[in-house]
């Protein structure tokens, strides 16, 4: 099965040469530009922040990014792929008895928030946490066969992380010479968190001899956010400070999923240091909610001007402050 070749290069306007913290730096203004809860045509930049997302997921992580370096530069973005072999033709598989069933069994996915190029090239296969059994059949000696499991990733926003939401998810597989598709809704609970499986019970393949379905395994990739990393259930955002607001302390602005909420910084505060804001995390298990975390990065400008230079030699001049003794 061929699929629509997606440069992710392209999709985040960076050369193929481009440093890990130039592709970080190009997905956070991508994502900020784009991301639904800013942008004016939601449905549109929901799409797009979804691509950007895709993009950095394969490009932001080494492994990934080598598998796709490994397919050549010279693809054309939107021409057709095929992918190589032992990369299934579908974007996930079902699994019985440990084994892989054959090729013609092969499924794919729809609304997951990932492309059927990623599925195909990252997606894999995974084995279902369910098994096979076997139960006497009401055929006299014919066995009931349980249905395969079978497992796919789900895409899920930091906000869906937070509040929950349900989503419309086809799972697609050949029957014959036809392609079947079965549309499930799927709740995704507040506090979900990074490689955990959303079980939906009876939904995988269906069983033989009367046996039983299987069940459908959604694994949750956490969206990645342009302000905040996720660590468990707590938030990173990592602030950028000017030196003299580093140095005179006060007030300051820091986003949250909730809407941004002033700090206080002490004088004197250092490159590094950790400052807590308390429930501003994500739900927790007990029902209330992590702490975001905000890590300080002192930045010095790069480029001043010649009256900023005299300021800057004036305080280097007066100043009785040496980081090396």
């Amino acid at each position: 099965m061929s699929v629509q070749y997606k440069d992710y290069y392209q999709t985040l306007g960076v050369p193929r040469t481009a440093s890990d913290e130039e592709i970080k730096k190009a997905f956070r203004k991508l994502a900020r530009q784009y991301h639904p809860d800013v942008a004016k045509d939601k449905k549109k930049s929901e799409e797009k922040f979804k691509e950007i997302n895709e993009a950095y997921e394969v490009l932001g992580d080494p492994a990934k990014r080598k598998k796709f370096d490994e397919l050549g530069a010279d693809w054309k973005s939107g021409a057709e792929f095929r992918p190589p072999p032992g990369n299934g033709g579908f974007g996930g598989q079902a699994f019985r008895g440990g084994r892989r069933t054959p090729p013609e069994a092969d499924f794919e996915f729809g609304g997951t928030g990932f492309s059927d190029f990623f599925e195909q090239m990252f997606g894999g296969a995974r084995r279902g946490p369910g098994g096979f059994g076997r139960s006497q059949g009401p055929m006299g000696g014919e066995t009931a066969e349980r249905g395969n499991d079978i497992e796919g990733d789900i895409l899920v926003t930091l906000e869906e992380a937070l509040r929950g939401s349900v989503r419309e998810v086809n799972v697609r597989h050949p029957v014959g010479r036809t392609v079947k598709t079965d549309t499930h809704q799927v709740k995704i609970p507040p506090g979900v968190t990074e490689g955990q499986k959303l079980r939906l019970t009876g939904r995988g393949e269906p069983g033989g001899n009367g046996g039983a379905a299987g069940d459908l395994y959604l694994r949750v990739r956490i969206a990645k956010h342009p302000e905040f990393e996720v660590d468990g259930h707590h938030l990173v955002h990592e602030l950028d400070l000017a030196p003299w607001e580093a140095v005179l302390g006060g007030e300051i602005s820091v986003p949250t999923l909730d809407g941004p909420v002033k700090i206080k910084l002490s004088p004197g505060t250092q490159s590094g240091q950790k400052l807590r804001v308390r429930g501003r995390g994500l739900p927790q298990r007990d029902g209330t909610r992590a702490d975001l975390m905000v890590l300080t990065r002192i930045v010095t400008p790069t480029k001043v001007t010649d009256a900023e230079k005299k300021l800057w030699e004036h305080l280097a001049h007066e100043s009785r402050f040496h980081p090396r003794d």
